[in-house]
């Protein structure tokens, strides 16, 4: 078994088949060496989890949580286009991490913290990244967070 394969065990995690794309795009594009992921919502078994806006509707924690499952969703499709083989990566390069929140709202880059530190746990130096964490007074369906990323294969 891959190291980052036994780290997601180990975290406990399930890696779920890639969400569908809810509109006229696709879940990942791979262009030359560089995988680009769309942006991925805080979607378990096909329902949108922590809806609302963070620090009124959705706790902090919960916001933490909506981020690592945001970014549970950009393994997946990062997994399926490796095709499963874990050695094609070479790195994560960048995070947009997308925060539905009041104006006066400004914890964003604890909430994107969440995606940034599964990504190292499970990937170690693979997974540190470049970031962008905003704020924002809406998000599709209502959801908390949403993340996009670029990704660096070898």
């Amino acid at each position: 078994m891959h190291i980052f394969e036994e780290n997601i065990k180990n975290l406990g995690l399930n890696i779920p088949d890639i969400p569908k794309a809810l509109a006229n795009y696709v879940p990942y594009k791979i262009v030359g060496k560089t995988m680009y992921v769309s942006g991925q919502a805080p979607l378990q078994n096909g329902e949108f989890v922590y809806r609302g806006k963070v620090g009124s509707d959705v706790t902090i924690d919960d916001g933490i949580e909506a981020a690592k499952l945001c970014c549970v969703n950009i393994i997946a499709n990062v997994k399926k286009g490796l095709d499963g083989d874990w050695e094609k990566l070479e790195s994560f390069v960048k995070l947009n991490g997308f925060v539905n929140c009041q104006d006066n709202f400004m914890d964003q880059p604890k909430i994107i913290n969440g995606a940034s530190d599964l990504l190292v746990e499970i990937f170690g130096d693979q997974g540190r990244h470049t970031r962008v964490a905003v704020g924002t007074n809406s998000l599709p369906f209502g959801i908390a967070v949403e993340i996009d990323a670029i990704i660096q294969l070898k």
